[in-house]
């Protein structure tokens, strides 16, 4: 750990429990992302169930590792993980916008583990509020388009395991986007490129096991999978426990290894900015 994380933890602390209850207090917002969540996951279940029952190729599916009940779940863990992928924090991108991020270089605290600090308790609260809407309605819906239960309770609790990893994997990616766009003065195109290459390898758009078997061992490996994928596949069963600890070590490297290039980057941007003012 950072020895400028640990000599600062308590006001570290005190900054994401600020944050995070300031999230919480936009109910109206929580409603809307939960509906528009809760509406896009029963679309694509739709094209799912309607894959598995009616397509020429339909066993593809099942000779992936994934029955249909599996691959509903997977697509309700995926819309309440999603939500952490969804934005960076507006703040933050305006502190870029406008050049007030060197205010932050005047605060007793380091620049980067401050901005982390802040992003992932932003990435938590739509996480917590809007997921808690997700989850609910996905318990409540009958029938196939239902959240099935977790294979076993050591995959359940494997899965928020994997869920924090997630978490702070991306918050460490933000960090790397935030840097991006502090360089990239024409505008926040190439940002939105970034979150939106992340979403794709995450398995949010289509659960990871479903691509081509060629891909499979890419897939694993890729940091993108410890957004979503891996969490999804311990909570439906098709990642057994036993076989759970690799794939969660590779989200924490991964997690280390973000850090340090958003360090690096975040450094060399901040060493070279000019500020002007009396």
């Amino acid at each position: 750990m950072s020895g400028a994380l640990w000599r600062h933890r308590r006001a570290y602390a005190s900054l994401f429990r600020i944050r995070f209850l300031e999230g919480m207090q936009y109910r109206l917002a929580a409603w809307a992302g939960g509906a528009t969540s809760i509406l896009y996951g029963l679309i694509e279940i739709t094209v799912l169930v309607v894959f598995y029952s009616y397509a020429q190729h339909r066993e593809a599916g099942f000779a992936a590792g994934l029955s249909l009940r599996q691959v509903v779940s997977y697509v309700w863990i995926g819309q309440i993980l999603f939500l952490m992928q969804l934005s960076l924090e507006p703040d933050l991108l305006e502190r870029i916008d406008r050049g007030d991020a060197a205010v932050d270089m005047c605060r007793p605290l380091d620049f980067y583990w401050h901005w982390l600090v802040r992003t992932a308790a932003g990435r938590l609260v739509p996480v917590l509020w809007r997921g808690s809407f997700v989850l609910a309605a996905g318990l409540l819906i009958p029938g196939t388009y239902g959240l099935g239960a977790p294979a076993s309770l050591w995959g359940l609790l494997l899965t928020v395991v994997a869920g924090v990893g997630a978490l702070g994997l991306c918050a460490a990616y933000c960090m790397v986007v935030y840097a991006v766009r502090m360089r990239i003065e024409w505008g926040p195109g190439p940002m939105y490129m970034l979150l939106l290459l992340a979403s794709v390898f995450s398995g949010s758009f289509l659960p990871l096991q479903l691509w081509p078997d060629v891909l499979q061992r890419f897939l694993l490996l890729q940091p993108f999978a410890g957004y979503l994928d891996i969490p999804a596949r311990l909570y439906v069963g098709s990642l057994h426990p036993t076989q759970a600890w690799g794939p969660l070590l590779l989200q924490w490297l991964w997690i280390a290894v973000l850090v340090g290039m958003g360090r690096y980057l975040i450094g060399r941007r901040l060493a070279s900015m000019t500020v002007q003012g009396g």
